[in-house]
């Protein structure tokens, strides 16, 4: 590897300070400037080999300067757990002791075993792993999977736990404006001047899009740049502007709705501990403005991936931004004016070039007679048909379109520019619908489904005078929809700019000669023109198949410089027109987010709410054991000194049933349906009748999704005739409010009814067994509680302890039970006054253990566990909690499929083992005959599985196919250690004719 110059700095040239940033790049140390990123301070130094490709592991350099980098991908550590792999070397600014190490190579970067793939790379043609894995049959899990997932991705994932925090932001504006090129600071300074709420957001650290490379650009007789930061600090300057550099906008949703990933300390040597890496805004906007700009081609040529070989816009913006200069001879291949300014200013800039090669024929437009009058040639009419070196080009081999002799011509670096590509990205995101303009061969915006308008290069405008005033009056525009705002904002006058029009799709003449493969469309998964021709023989008619079959696009880079090569060389090899081929679809993110982003303080301690009830403190002193169930914090049992969870279960149980227990279930749903249609209401939602429901009585309910499976059940009572306090189960109270609400709002806003979450307002009591009236009795003020008064399934509203209380008369447990609702800043207290009275009885406090156990001992069912999201009222044994002469209610059109009532479906079922004191496990499946060869016959699965102190045995639920049909058979649950014989019982396994209920 030939030594490179110590710097490609240029005298008097780039925008950024004079303070050193030293950092290291795989292991050796390198001289930057603040305001580098690490591909123009690597470039500074003359290093241009920075990564590898994917499949190949071919050598790889920096092709670009911004987002749509594909090649340059490297691992950032901070320390041993800050490592952060597949970082995009253009945005990543240095910082002092910035550590970067490259990735996809062994053992290192000029010398990668993995090379030998490129060798053998006519054997690995797109599809080769559709056909060369499915033979011989069953090696795919012994020998395939395992090599290709130790092969797959490019960096290596963290392992170790992310100690960076994250932060999250709604905010609403106007306008919010996304890209801070010219156009975007237009419409920005448009919109505030008309009195607008305005956020403007830019990926880079420097907002000026185009300007930071554009050196001829002038607006106000300034140049632009100059102008632009001038516009940019009088933003920053106004209240009612947000300016948000180092920040995304990653996706485009429904209402205007844009996410935004700032990038807050990834630039930082040392980061403020208080401060989030990276911070996700989500915004409302009354009205968006896409000022995204456009993406530069490459040109499709034979080994057109060389490091070194750039593209020209990239090569300008690290000369006139960064001061650096890519190369000492270099040459350029173009379609395009826009890289005859980089030669251009290259060459001003003391860099010599080589030739410029424009495929096009003879022009003598300004472009071309600059160059000549700086003495640079101009080969029109010619093609780069290939190029030479290893670990950096060496030299362009250049021939007459029209076949002729090949002319080697020496270079260090190669600029190219096959024209450009609007960013249609966001606007597609937003379900806008693109239309291909034949003219200039782009997709553009066409019909817009949001509030909002694309502007400049992202909309197709090309010169920067048009570019300005699109987006002027884009922004004036959006104020006014928004705020009714009618002042105009003064024009910039004395604009002059480029103009990047023109171009070509598809490969250049010469682009595969033979067999080669090296002719690349997308860099960074190995993607050639070859491959995408085979696509199509193959059968790959539409672009999204060929996308698939040869994975162009599919990288991190998401086919931003690719994409259009490919639909044209796939419509050239079809005979068809690119838009009859179609266009692949644009997804979020626009570039890789990290989950830290996402999910934001989600972590640790802060992963999810806890969730105490007001009984917690009462239930920890007491030594209970919690288990969590959704965010809440539940006593799972109360073990005394020399207990088990196991005997701690049956003391409790057994307690219960003998004289009485006391549960804390604060944590269940609890919604008061409020108005003079809540009967009408809770008919449409539940399975079960209410409008005759009597006031101060209870009903079990049963809520089914439209497709008639059970969704949610819970406990009802009637306060007034237009008052529900409906119950719910504890997982379940957050969706169950939603689609309560999403029914009311959206099928039924013509019904008066009012939800109002009360879960937290309620803190309850559950006093279970035989001497449960005894233990409230002296405690309950204005309330009969006497049989004959207050029977089964009853409510009633009083005072207990002093406090107000709505008591139920319920059981979960087949015992005489009550609930005793309280506010919950009295929950405790009234807990320990029942406490108190219980213990004159010997009662217990019990926990989430012995509920189940015994709710299962009387065959009651728990959503979720006896459910699974296809288990119907029939299958549950539920039918009777259906009223039979309602004609409409959610999931009755669901309960009438034929799939639902058809013979076959698993049911609800109870099974007792043959040896007693076997418990089986919940989940394992029920088979006919033990003995029957793997895959064996699955007949069902055990839902719910407990020794039963009650009973003497062993108990269990199972879903089980016929299941009603199967009584008193014998079948049998394969296990490890055997199989275990069981009968089919019901579900009742305790008191089966509900006395106990009476007391």
């Amino acid at each position: 590897m030939m030594a490179e110059p110590a710097s490609f700095r240029v005298s008097g040239k780039g925008r950024l300070g004079s303070k050193g940033a030293n950092f290291t790049f795989d292991g050796a140390s390198y001289q930057g400037v603040e305001g580098d990123t690490l591909a123009s301070a690597l470039l500074a130094n003359g290093v241009h080999l920075v990564g590898r490709s994917f499949k190949y592991h071919r050598p790889r350099g920096i092709l670009s300067a911004g987002a749509e980098e594909p090649n340059a991908l490297v691992n950032i550590e901070r320390d041993p757990s800050r490592k952060v792999p597949n970082v995009r070397a253009t945005v990543q600014e240095i910082y002092p002791g910035l550590k970067a190490v490259s990735q996809n190579r062994w053992p290192s970067l000029a010398y990668d075993v993995g090379e030998v793939n490129n060798i053998a790379s006519p054997m690995f043609s797109a599809g080769f792993y559709y056909k060369t894995f499915m033979w011989p049959k069953k090696a795919w899990e012994k020998f395939y999977e395992p090599k290709i997932r130790a092969a797959a991705g490019l960096g290596v994932a963290p392992d170790l736990p992310d100690p960076d925090h994250y932060s999250q932001r709604f905010a609403h504006c106007d306008v919010l404006v996304l890209g801070g090129g010219a156009a975007g600071i237009a419409a920005a300074t448009a919109a505030a001047e008309s009195g607008a709420r305005v956020i403007l957001c830019d990926e880079q650290a420097d907002l000026g899009g185009a300007l930071r490379f554009e050196a001829g650009a002038m607006v106000e007789n300034k140049p632009a740049w100059d102008w632009a930061q001038e516009a940019i600090a009088k933003l920053a300057a106004n209240d009612r502007v947000r300016v948000l550099p180092r920040t995304t906008a990653f996706g485009y949703y429904a209402q205007n709705f844009v996410a935004l990933a700032e990038r807050v300390t990834d630039h930082l040597a040392s980061p403020n501990p208080g401060l989030p890496r990276e911070r996700l805004w989500q915004v409302r906007a009354g009205r968006v403005v896409i000022a995204t700009g456009a993406i530069e081609r490459h040109m499709v040529f034979a080994d057109n991936d060389r490091p070194g070989i750039m593209l020209a816009s990239a090569a300008r913006t690290y000369l006139n931004h960064y001061g650096v200069s890519v190369g000492r001879k270099v040459g350029v291949f173009t379609a395009n004016d826009s890289a005859y300014q980089a030669a251009i200013d290259l060459k001003k800039a003391g860099t010599e070039i080589a030739a410029i090669v424009d495929i096009r024929p003879a022009s003598e437009g300004d472009a071309v007679q600059q160059a000549r009058a700086l003495g640079i040639e101009v080969l029109s009419g010619h093609a780069v048909v290939k190029t030479g070196g290893r670990l950096r080009v060496s030299s362009m081999a250049v021939r007459s379109v029209n076949v002729g002799a090949e002319r080697v011509i020496p270079v260090d670096a190669l600029l190219m520019s096959a024209g450009w590509t609007p960013s249609v990205h966001l606007f597609s995101q937003s379900r806008g619908r693109v239309a291909f303009d034949e003219a200039s061969q782009r997709f553009l915006p066409g019909t817009y489904a949001q509030a909002c308008v694309s502007v400049g290069a992202s909309n197709g405008t090309d010169r920067l005078e048009a570019t300005l005033e699109e987006a002027y009056a884009a922004g004036e525009k959006a104020a006014k929809e928004t705020t009714g705002g009618t002042k105009s904002a003064a024009r910039p006058a004395g604009v002059s700019g480029e103009a990047f029009a023109g171009g070509m799709l598809g490969t250049t003449p010469g682009a595969e000669n033979g067999t080669t493969v090296a002719a690349f469309v997308d860099f960074q998964n190995d993607v050639t023109a070859k491959d995408i021709r085979l696509a199509v023989r193959e059968g790959m008619h539409s672009i999204e198949h060929v996308k698939r079959f040869t994975t162009n696009g599919m990288a991190t880079d998401q086919g931003k410089t690719s994409n259009m090569h490919g639909l044209a060389i796939a419509a050239e090899v079809l005979g068809k027109d690119i838009p009859s081929v179609g266009l692949t679809t644009f997804r979020a993110p626009y570039t890789p987010v990290t989950f830290g982003t996402i999910v934001g303080h989600a972590k640790g301690e802060l992963f999810d709410p806890t969730r105490r009830t007001p009984i917690h403190p009462w239930a920890e002193a007491q030594g209970a054991a919690f288990e969590d169930v959704g965010q809440w914090k539940r006593a799972w049992y109360f073990p005394r000194a020399g207990e088990d969870m196991h005997r701690a279960v049956d003391r409790e149980c057994k307690t219960v049933r003998e004289t009485a227990g006391l549960f804390d279930a604060s944590t269940l749903g609890k919604i008061e349906v409020v108005g003079p249609d809540a009967a009408k209401f809770m008919e449409i939602l539940y399975t079960n009748p209410w409008e005759k429901l009597e006031v101060g009585r209870c009903r079990y309910g049963i809520m089914l999704r439209e497709d008639g499976f059970i969704y949610d059940d819970g406990v009802v009572g009637r306060l007034a005739s237009d008052r529900f306090h409906v119950t719910t189960t504890t997982g379940g109270a957050p969706r169950v409010m939603n689609h309560m609400e999403d029914y009311l709002q959206t099928e039924f806003p013509d019904l008066k009814v009012w939800l109002t979450s009360i879960t937290e307002q309620w803190a309850v009591i559950a006093v279970q067994g035989p001497n449960s009236r005894k233990i409230i009795e002296p405690l309950v003020e204005g309330i009969d509680i006497s049989d004959a008064a207050m029977p089964h399934m009853s409510v009633r509203e009083g005072r207990i302890c002093g406090v107000p209380t709505r008591l139920f008369r319920m059981s979960f447990t087949g015992e005489r039970g009550f609930e005793v609702n309280v506010p919950a800043d009295y929950g405790q207290a009234v807990w320990e006054a029942l406490w108190a009275e219980g213990q004159k009885y010997g009662a217990c406090a019990y926990g989430t253990e012995s509920m189940h156990v015994l709710r299962a001992e009387k065959g009651y069912i728990i959503v979720g566990q006896e459910t699974d999201g296809t288990v119907s009222p029939y299958d549950a044994g539920l039918d009777w909690a259906i009223g039979k002469k309602k004609r409409d209610f959610v999931g009755i059109r669901g309960l009438k499929r034929s799939d639902l009532v058809a013979d076959g479906r698993k049911q609800l079922v109870g099974l007792r083992t043959k040896n007693p004191r076997t418990v089986l496990e919940e989940g394992a499946q029920i088979v006919a005959n033990p003995r029957e060869p793997v895959p064996m016959t699955m007949l069902g699965h055990v839902t719910s599985s407990y020794w039963s102190e009650n009973c003497g045995h062993s108990i269990a639920l199972a879903l089980l196919q016929n299941g009603r049909k199967r009584m008193g058979q014998t079948l049998w649950v394969p296990m490890p250690d055997g199989a275990i014989e069981v009968e089919v019982t019901g579900t009742v396994f305790f008191d089966p004719e509900g006395g106990r209920l009476n007391g």
